[in-house]
């Protein structure tokens, strides 16, 4: 070996060692920034994370930065704040201003038995929150899809116990309040750790095949309601008034009874008053009663003429009626 060869030799060593000097830093820091970042991580504001070793719990970390093991501990972030929701009977596939929704693939679920044998197409939404992340993530196998058979089932006994009228009119409120609170019960059960905050019945509707001739059969029954009220409403109007005619004949009649009594007992006051008198003299009382009957007759009588047995009198009866005649007549 020529002395060039060993000096380049001895030349090149150096640079060797430099070269994995430095190789060997890049490498520790590269493995130092694994660390570091397989080490530390972020919880969101609406997320807890739950930290497992070797996939054993360990501990439950709040929002913000955290630390785990490198390597030995894993962490699922659970977003127990978010209030989550499932749809059933359709799906919505844009939300926004306009949401647009399909019902592909969703008439299995929707469609049901109601409890007098009708069909009915119910359309429904179950909105959730996790209030348990340890539950939630071990205690039970593909939780949601575990919640979605939970909803379906309940809704399907509630209807079953119902008839297809109560599912579509009155009874939808307390449908949506028995089943928010059969699904909480079963979580519990479960152990889901799963909280049922709401259950909205969306829209509930006969089925396509059917539903010309449910709509027949709502328009008689609305029909029907609209003539009994009609009839209700003729009664309320007709029944009053009679009752108040009868009522204003009853008292009208015992008005008039009232009224006769009374004219009775007048007559009869002034009968024994007379009679009294009568007693006392009963010659002057017979003169006097006959003159003023005679005085009240007399000039009723219209062209009548009276006459003693010898017709001596007329004239002066007949003057008698023509003076009555034009007082009459003055009078009016």
């Amino acid at each position: 070996m020529s002395s060039n060869q060993f000096s380049n030799q001895n030349a090149s060593n150096p640079l060797l060692e430099k070269l994995f000097k430095n190789v060997k830093s890049v490498v520790g820091i590269a493995i130092l920034a694994l660390i570091a970042m397989s080490a530390f991580f972020q919880i969101g504001p609406e997320e807890v994370g739950v930290i497992v070793r070797f996939g054993k719990y360990t501990r439950t970390v709040n929002p913000g930065l955290n630390y785990k093991v490198p390597f030995l501990e894993s962490v699922y972030k659970v977003p127990v704040e978010r209030q989550q929701k499932l749809e059933f009977g359709f799906r919505t596939t844009k939300p926004g201003v306009r949401t647009e929704y399909t019902r592909r693939g969703t008439m299995d679920e929707s469609l049901m038995l109601t409890g007098d044998l009708n069909l009915a197409d119910v359309e429904w939404v179950v909105q959730y929150r996790i209030d348990n992340p340890f539950n939630y993530l071990f205690k039970v196998r593909n939780p949601e899809t575990t919640l979605r058979d939970i909803s379906e089932a309940a809704m399907r006994q509630i209807v079953g116990d119902r008839t297809v009228n109560e599912v579509l009119t009155v009874g939808r409120t307390e449908i949506s309040s028995k089943l928010q609170e059969l699904m909480q019960q079963v979580c519990r059960e479960y152990s889901l750790g799963v909280k049922i905050e709401q259950v909205v019945l969306q829209d509930v509707n006969p089925p396509e095949q059917v539903k010309a001739a449910f709509n027949a059969v709502n328009e008689a029954q609305q029909e029907k309601e609209t003539l009994i009220n009609q009839a209700k409403a003729e009664y309320n109007k007709v029944i009053p008034k009679a009752a108040g005619q009868a009522k204003e004949t009853i008292q009208m009649a015992e008005g008039y009874a009232t009224e006769r009594v009374n004219n009775a007992k007048g007559d009869v006051a002034r009968f024994n008053a007379l009679y009294k008198e009568y007693v006392k003299a009963p010659e002057v009382t017979k003169r006097r009663i006959y003159l003023e009957t005679m005085e009240s007759v007399i000039p009723k009588l219209g062209q009548k003429i009276i006459t003693d047995q010898n017709g001596n009198s007329v004239l002066p009866l007949l003057q008698m009626q023509l003076t009555q005649q034009n007082k009459a007549q003055n009078g009016q």
